[in-house]
């Protein structure tokens, strides 16, 4: 292939209409008093896009315009490129073909780099062009990821094996041996492993990492989206090296392999610090760890960006504006309870109150918040900590889970008294919420009395834009629908992702949620306190007028933010 021309950027664009001479003007300017690149002036101008830019490339060169969003990574090609070239030199080798290597670059006009991707590839070069960022996204898949953490750990595997045959004859543990060595060494097997391990989950946007020994391998799995991923498989030999590494990092007993462990640390990564809560369990073949991954840079939310219907959002609002009161917000784990209420806790967070949380363990940190991690083996319990809140004058109260009659009366007798608490509970449904709180053997006059709000929610995924589709429900899908949306839905109305690069291929992205509540209206109240559960299911239903979790769950399938099948899998954990 011909190397490319020269190409002026401005004027291209000019002439294909995309930017006005005035705005050509203004980018030449700013680029003058600023020596970015003349395209990614155009950029954050919000002129022009980058998918705009590549697109106008390609056509001026006469050379294809390549999607990298809609493709999956080559590794094994990307390869023929060291990774330090192609990030230095914008340019990602995408096939192996019969006549040479297709290679996407961001910059085809640079004649420089085009001259140095065929020097080092020493093949005739199929030129295509691709937008920066996907470029940028499709490098670090290529070059990272699970071919490289399984590298490592057999990288590891190969140090264990050399250890174990250099403590033959000798005395000491090779746990201990391994832990000495390579507590304050970056450079190890097992450092550079869970370093990979850790850049990887959080590219994948994972929320936990899972380290499960098995009886013939190490099984690394990734919890993207609510649902568990397999990352890679390893040899089982190094289970204990993982762990115990992890165990000094957030300072627990190395020495302790029988009883579970729970702790937290923070790890610094390129993209930046993770907090991490970590949880070990002995099994048949080691100890289990499970990561819980809080992501600083993400930053706590804000109750506007949560997207909260309208009507759930102003009866959220309307319960945290009351002095006193309990909202209790109910769902399985992972249904993002904790991430509800601590935005709530921001909108209240201001000088003028004193919040104080009590949780176990604390999972975001607030500057302002007075906030108490409980540990039963010193007997500071949710019961204890909670009795010396309320003699610490607070305005507002976060108890991180009712989990037995004390926590649950104890709060709802300080919301009773004048104090604001919010708080979660595992219940299937809003409905269900108070009467839980009966079974737990509160008295029915401090519910009844207490409680403004039972929040219940669930989170769903959401298709991915990039690979989003037109989906015809089959005879079940179909059958679902109509029981929740009263009727045959219109062709077109559905979709579903493909699969991508983008989404790693699940065709998904995100989460959002669906959510049903109750606020205690007269009318409930009179319920509880008449002592007949099935009245008070009734007068529920009728404030609640079907908008239920399955039906709020519908109503994202038929905008085609998310999936029947996804509705579908969650509506089992649903009661309408």
């Amino acid at each position: 292939m011909a190397r490319p021309e020269r190409v002026r950027l401005g004027d291209l664009l000019l002439a294909q209409g995309l930017i006005s001479a005035q705005q050509l003007s203004q980018a030449l300017a700013t680029q003058h008093s600023s020596g970015r690149k003349l395209g990614r002036v155009f950029i954050d101008l919000g002129l022009v896009d980058e998918v705009q830019i590549a697109q106008a490339l390609a056509g001026q060169l006469r050379v294809p315009y390549v999607d990298l969003a809609r493709r999956s990574s080559r590794p094994e090609v990307a390869r023929l490129l060291p990774e330090v070239q192609a990030r230095r030199l914008r340019a990602l080798a995408l096939d192996d073909t019969a006549s040479g290597v297709r290679v996407g670059m961001a910059d085809p006009t640079d004649i420089a780099a085009y001259d140095e991707v065929s020097r080092l590839l020493r093949r005739e070069i199929e030129l295509v062009v691709v937008a920066e960022s996907q470029l940028l996204g499709a490098i670090d898949r290529s070059y990272r990821g699970t071919e490289e953490i399984a590298g490592l750990a057999k990288e590891l595997t190969s140090e264990l094996d050399s250890v174990q045959d250099g403590l033959l004859g000798l005395g000491g543990s090779l746990g201990e041996l391994l832990g000495t060595a390579q507590a304050g060494s970056d450079d190890a097997p097992v450092v550079r492993l869970l370093a990979s391990v850790f850049e990887e989950a959080l590219r994948v946007r994972a929320s936990d990492i899972h380290i499960e020994p098995q009886a013939d391998s190490l099984k690394i799995r990734f919890r993207i989206d609510g649902v568990l991923h397999v990352q890679t498989e390893a040899d089982p030999k190094i289970a204990a090296a993982v762990a115990l590494r992890l165990k000094l990092m957030s300072q627990l007993d190395i020495s302790e392999k029988r009883l579970p462990q729970d702790g937290r640390f923070a790890v610094t990564l390129k993209k930046g610090s993770v907090d991490v809560r970590i949880s070990t369990m002995p099994t048949q073949y080691g100890e289990s760890v499970v990561m819980r991954l809080l992501n600083q840079a993400t930053g706590l939310l804000a109750l506007d960006s949560l997207r909260l219907p309208e009507r759930v959002g102003a009866a959220l609002r309307r319960a945290m504006a009351k002095p006193a009161g309990m909202v209790l917000v109910t769902g399985p784990t992972g249904s993002g309870k904790t991430t509800t209420l601590y935005a709530a806790l921001n909108a209240l967070n201001n000088s003028e109150r004193k919040i104080i949380t009590v949780e176990d363990p604390v999972e975001y940190r607030l500057a302002g918040l007075n906030q108490v991690q409980v540990h039963d083996k010193i007997d500071l319990s949710f019961g204890r900590v909670l009795r010396a809140a309320l003699r610490q004058d607070p305005d507002v109260i976060l108890v991180g889970e009712m989990r037995d009659q004390e926590t649950a009366e104890i709060g709802l007798r300080a919301a009773l008294t004048g104090h604001l608490v919010l708080s979660t509970l595992h219940t299937n449904d809003a409905l269900s919420t108070p009467i839980r709180l009966l079974d737990m053997g509160v008295p029915r006059y401090m519910v009844a009395l207490s409680l403004q709000m039972v929040l219940a929610q669930r989170l769903l995924r959401v298709v991915c834009p990039h690979c989003a589709e037109p989906h015809a429900p089959d005879a079940h899908e179909q059958a679902w629908l109509a029981a929740h949306c009263g009727g045959e839905v219109a062709p077109g109305r559905l979709r579903l992702g493909r699969g991508c690069a983008e989404c790693n291929h699940t065709g998904y992205s995100g989460r959002t949620g669906v959510y049903e509540f109750i606020e205690m209206t007269p009318e409930l109240v009179d319920a509880m306190n008449h002592g007949d559960p099935a009245a008070f299911v009734a007068a529920g239903r009728r404030q609640l007028a079907g908008r239920t979790l399955a039906r709020d769950a519908a109503e994202l399938v038929l905008t085609g933010r998310s999936t029947v099948q996804e509705a579908m899998r969650v509506s089992h954990q649903m009661v309408d």
